[in-house]
């Protein structure tokens, strides 16, 4: 099991960005996957998640509007659209796996991570 954050960079506050988590050596069909984030001195935090078996997706509060995942079955990635963004989003962003169709609340319950991709916002 392998994933890959990308899409990462330098954003104005108000802009978007895309990230994208390409995982490998397993179907998305069967994996949920949930974008995570760490800001600078912060404990890492769940951003968004979404199931395998049948693309439920479960937000954090203060993402819901503003984030959007997304999978693309044809290329086994999985997208995270982010708008609006603010200072505060600043982070560290990593994909992760639970190894199952479902997802999970606590950041332990995944066992299988990417390298995290950095995401800066600042004017």
């Amino acid at each position: 099991v392998q994933l890959q954050a990308s899409g990462g960079g330098l954003v104005q506050p108000g802009g978007s960005l895309r990230l994208s988590c390409a995982a490998s050596g397993f179907s998305l069909d069967h994996g949920a996957i949930g974008w995570f984030r760490q800001a600078p001195g912060k404990e890492r935090e769940g951003v968004v998640c979404i199931s395998g078996y049948d693309r439920t997706t479960y937000y954090t509060d203060s993402m819901r509007g503003r984030f959007t995942i997304s999978k693309n079955k044809g290329d086994n990635t999985v997208s995270l659209q982010m708008n609006k963004l603010e200072p505060e989003d600043t982070a560290v962003y990593y994909c992760a796996t639970t190894g199952d169709g479902w997802c999970e609340l606590g950041i332990s319950d995944y066992p299988y991570w990417g390298r995290g991709t950095l995401v800066t916002v600042s004017s």
